[in-house]
């Protein structure tokens, strides 16, 4: 009898999920309760794979013998709680993929900079000509290319979501940034669910594996010391230098692993400028140096890197005032980063959907470099009140077209426009990359 598989969205993990399972003899039926892209229904309809779009049909989702559940259904959904309550495994894309690739898989998760450094290692991986494939949040989903093309390492992005359906899915070299409260909203509003999530990255770990950390993250460090972890230890730091797998040492970053220390490039050559991004690019040194990459690549790699769209992206110069496009900062430590980057005055453009958010630590960064507040969302209200004391001109908008214009009208020639907003976007946007689209299509129609 076939192993019946459900599959619960049909965006891009769901429908590599679907052609997985069909390409393995399983029997699919894909479940989305709104509306599917006509790119995956072609998909799905020219492999003959059972869907239904604008529901979720009961019936069939309890008769599965396993359900991949895209990321973005929380666990608190009554179909999911019934199904578990049933004992019907439901996983994430990775844990369903997983089992049927035998590639070497670099994981990276955080609060922060996932995206960034999984782009910085796929792109040393690359130019060292191994055969990686992208996956995760980024590139083509890794059950789609484990189907049809399968590729010798991969690295993937994971996020907090993806991690709460793994289980038996085992990273090779798994990287955790930093933990800062982040969706609380999906744990109960409890910062100890989200960090044992996060922590999920180093399931199944022996001491063949390797964790690499920021080992200057308050949360880490602690956690660390309580956890056992079996994996290789790779810490990065720029305070410290003792024990550290990467380190600043005059200005340069340098490497110890294995015992021998070796100085890659100075911090003033990185192609990525700022603190948040000089620990990004340890991080991806480390990984490319555990895999033996030659240090000549790895520093030509992190030296013309040109970086992340919507991740603090220039985007456009218009009559002085310069457009920078960091949509993906939808915490608020990302848009810490983003703010002490700023070397002009800024015009800050934030808000959407609140998770949870705590805006104290954005006070002395706003007080010192924001002249004025543009909100873009729907509700504006903490944000304002976290702000009205700190920046003198706070205004609301509901339309990005709105929001540019504004603050067009609030900078002067030499300062910055940053949308960098702190919040998700589902209030008015798709999601972050839509948000950022618009943002650049308005600021070229300025």
């Amino acid at each position: 009898m076939k192993k019946r598989t459900v599959i619960l969205g049909a965006g891009e993990s769901g429908t590599g999920s679907a052609l997985l399972a069909h390409s393995k003899g399983m029997e699919v039926f894909v479940s989305d309760s709104g509306t599917i892209k006509e790119k995956y229904k072609d998909i799905l309809v020219s492999n003959n794979i059972e869907f239904e779009e604008g529901r979720h049909t009961a019936k069939k989702i309890l008769s599965a013998d396993v359900v991949v559940k895209s990321p973005g259904i929380p666990d608190s959904r009554d179909f999911i709680i019934r199904l578990k309550k049933r004992k019907i495994p439901v996983v994430s894309e990775i844990e369903f993929a997983g089992q049927f690739s035998n590639a070497f898989n670099i994981c990276v998760t955080g609060s922060n900079g996932k995206t960034t450094t999984t782009y910085l290692i796929y792109y040393i991986l690359k130019s060292a000509g191994l055969n990686v494939g992208l996956a995760g949040n980024v590139g083509k989903s890794y059950a789609m290319q484990v189907a049809t093309m399968q590729h010798d390492y991969y690295v993937i992005e994971l996020s907090s979501f993806q991690l709460d359906g793994m289980y038996e899915f085992k990273a090779d070299i798994a990287l955790l940034l930093n933990i800062t409260a982040d969706h609380l909203d999906r744990y109960n509003y409890n910062i100890n669910e989200y960090i044992d999530t996060k922590f999920r990255i180093c399931n199944n770990h022996t001491s063949k594996e390797f964790l690499i950390y920021w080992a200057d993250d308050p949360i880490i460090g602690r956690q660390i010391g309580q956890r056992d972890i079996p994996s290789g230890l790779m810490p990065f730091s720029t305070e410290k230098h003792e024990g550290m797998a990467a380190s600043i040492i005059n200005e340069t970053l340098t490497l110890n692993i294995h015992s021998k220390t070796e100085n890659i490039m100075t911090i003033h050559d990185l192609a990525l400028k700022g603190r948040h991004n000089t620990f990004n690019s340890m991080a991806a040194a480390i990984a490319g140096k555990i895999l033996d990459i030659r240090n000549e690549t790895i520093r030509q790699c992190l030296s013309d890197f040109q970086g992340v769209e919507h991740r603090l992206e220039s985007v456009l110069s218009v009559h002085g005032i310069n457009f920078i496009n960091d949509s993906k900062a939808t915490n608020v430590n990302s848009t810490w980063y983003a703010l002490e980057c700023m070397t002009t005055q800024v015009i800050w453009i934030a808000g959407g959907v609140d998770k949870g958010n705590e805006y104290k630590e954005l006070t002395g960064l706003a007080m010192e470099k924001v002249k004025a507040i543009v909100c873009l969302g729907k509700d504006n209200s903490k944000i304002i009140e976290s702000f009205r004391d700190v920046v003198p001109t706070i205004i609301q908008t509901t339309s990005m077209g709105e929001a540019v214009k504004s603050a067009y009208y609030l900078a002067s020639k030499g300062d910055s426009v940053l949308l960098s907003p702190a919040c998700a976007s589902f209030d008015l946007f798709n999601n972050y990359e839509d948000r950022g689209r618009q943002f650049k299509e308005e600021v070229r129609n300025l």
